[in-house]
């Protein structure tokens, strides 16, 4: 790697062409150089590689094209620190396989993944993202990851560890490094249990806010924030387990694909492959554009971006549903909100798939939720919107009188509510287009003071808090809002 000497007038170049970003010292760790003109992390190239280990004192940063932690190297960020994703370079952090990255923030010193651009005029994808690849399983062995045109994935350790994420931001990542191809906000490939995540909050991501592609990684009080796609995307077989989530969607965000608070997929090439993709996730409050804005309509002529659309080639189109279930998925939703989608549960035997056969057979468990708002309650096709039976995710048997998706959502034995108005589960305040949003439910809501809503076999596992209520928050005092002092509602216009 081609060594540059650093120089007093390069450092006061780049802190004035930069907002706000402060000139630190290189690490103290001999060897490569990681830092250039005192607060550039890589060079700019396409292909920086970081394969030794080093630490990132607390600062601010620019991140400048494509930084690979390699197999070996351990990237310590300290808490607090601010890394700018640089938009011309399409600026992406990516921990490749046997690589490690350590992000140890606090809940007063978060650390901070944003955009170069100036506050007030940031959009999804002004940079690329950051990208985990593990060793850990998959259904489709060794993959590339999505948004990264050479790092490989997969493999036959599911206890691997590939570091720590705690207490990190990361947003407008998503820039789309080729037409139809963006980087989610959070990538996680084949990422291991022994891996660390927690507190992650994903806010404009220009595609998915989170996506996992195999693996086993756990985590617990995750933020999907704003998100252009997809909120939580599971695929090829992922088997982690997630408690304590916030999906919240801006009524004019929604991609062409049409958006999810959930998709779930197991492999599309081959629907039954193993291993089968079958997250466990609790405690889920999802709330949809309906409901937000009362001029909301579900077609493009609304859903335009509004000042965040990035002009990139990202093109807009409709939400969708809650939660869709399809190509083999068996994931399992408990003690959860669905609010306010035109479609609450999608479960759909596309791809030749038999997910449908899945959910009759205990295979998909959708238990203890409480949707409300929700234009149909289920649909069996891809953006078709209708409440009809569709065995085949193609075509409709207009003789059934409701979707397989609305029939199984209605049994008896899942414990399922229905509520016409989002008012009849008294969250405090959850629209996101007004000030002081509090996504808690009050002391009159339905959602608190329930027990046995971990009886379910696959819940009783250590990793779940038997908690007493239903979705993310226990209620809307301070005390319970895990978001609190290091999550950021309004990261459009802080000054960083």
């Amino acid at each position: 790697m081609k060594k540059l000497i650093l120089s007093a007038i390069a450092i006061l170049t780049i802190a004035a062409s930069c907002d706000k970003v402060e000139p630190v010292k290189p690490p103290v760790e001999e060897g490569e150089q990681i830092l250039y003109n005192g607060n550039q992390i890589g060079s700019g190239v396409q292909e920086f590689e970081i394969k030794e280990n080093h630490t990132l004192k607390k600062g601010t940063y620019l991140l400048k094209g494509w930084v690979y932690v390699t197999s070996g190297a351990t990237l310590t960020i300290e808490p607090g620190t601010v890394i700018k994703g640089d938009k011309d370079t399409k600026a992406a952090l990516i921990v490749e396989r046997g690589g490690k990255i350590i992000a140890q923030g606090t809940k007063d010193l978060p650390i901070v993944f944003t955009s170069a651009q100036p506050a007030g005029s940031r959009k999804p994808g002004d940079w690329g993202g950051v990208i985990i690849c593990g060793n850990a399983s998959n259904n489709k062995n060794e993959m590339i990851i999505e948004g990264g045109p050479r790092s490989k994935h997969g493999g036959d350790n599911d206890a691997d560890n590939s570091g720590v994420l705690s207490y990190v931001r990361i947003e407008f990542a998503g820039y789309p490094f080729k037409a139809d191809q963006e980087i989610n906000g959070l990538t996680l490939g084949s990422v291991g249990n022994g891996t660390k995540i927690d507190h992650i909050q994903v806010s404009y991501s220009n595609d998915d806010s989170f996506e996992w592609f195999g693996g086993t990684v756990n985590a617990k009080y995750l933020i999907s924030y704003h998100g252009w796609d997809d909120d939580f995307d599971t695929d090829s077989g992922f088997r982690g387990k997630i408690q304590f989530g916030l999906i919240v969607k801006h009524p004019k965000i929604a991609d062409k694909s049409i958006s999810n608070g959930f998709e779930s997929d197991n492999n599309s090439d081959a629907p039954n492959q193993l291993p089968i993709t079958r997250p466990i996730f609790s405690n889920i409050t999802i709330i949809g554009p309906v409901g937000q804005d009362p001029q909301f309509v579900n077609n493009t002529s609304y859903i335009d971006g509004g000042a965040y659309n990035p002009n990139n080639g990202s093109k807009l189109g409709q939400h969708q549903a809650g939660v869709q279930i399809r190509r083999g998925s068996n994931l399992h939703l408990y003690n959860s909100v669905i609010a306010g989608f035109p479609v609450g549960l999608m479960i759909c035997n596309d791809k030749g798939s038999q997910t449908q056969s899945a959910a009759s057979d205990g295979r998909i468990g959708i238990k203890n939720i409480y949707l409300v708002n929700s234009g149909i309650l289920g649909s069996d096709k891809d953006a078709s919107f209708k409440d009809s039976l569709s065995t085949n995710a193609s075509t409709f048997d207009k003789t059934a009188a409701e979707s397989f998706a609305s029939g199984f959502f209605k049994q008896a034995s899942n414990k399922n509510h229905i509520f016409s108005d989002l008012s009849d589960i008294a969250l405090k305040q959850p629209n996101s287009l007004l000030t002081g949003a509090n996504w808690g439910p009050t002391s009159t809501s339905p959602l608190k003071g329930k027990s046995g809503l971990f009886d379910e076999t696959l819940l009783t596992d250590q990793f779940f808090d038997k908690v007493d209520f239903i979705g993310a928050f226990r209620g809307d005092s301070s005390s319970d809002n895990w978001t609190s002092g290091w999550a950021n509602f309004n990261p459009q216009n802080t000054v960083y």
